[in-house]
């Protein structure tokens, strides 16, 4: 969770990153830098309809960055946020 880690884990040579999911609110700034990462190392990234406050409330950590390992799990998370891929 979170951009540094998310940004780190996909630049790692062993990851097994599936794809990154974000909140609807992140900054342009960061959507724009994680889609680059994400994209520099072929990995997806989807943009979701809950806001930062919402994934506090669940997680009790504010973040806009997720990165998902399990490939089934990113899939069913595409299909649920809308197929709202960029």
């Amino acid at each position: 969770m979170g951009f540094d880690a998310v940004t780190q884990e996909l630049a790692s040579p062993r990851t097994k990153a599936a794809g990154v999911v974000l909140a609807a609110d992140v900054s342009p700034k960061t959507e724009k830098e994680v889609r680059f990462a994400a994209e520099k190392h072929g990995r997806e990234v989807v943009r979701a309809e809950f806001v930062m406050d919402e994934a506090e409330a669940a997680m009790g950590k504010r973040v806009g960055v997720f990165l998902i390992l399990d490939a089934g799990l990113f899939g069913s998370l595409k299909k649920n946020i809308g197929r709202q891929t960029r």
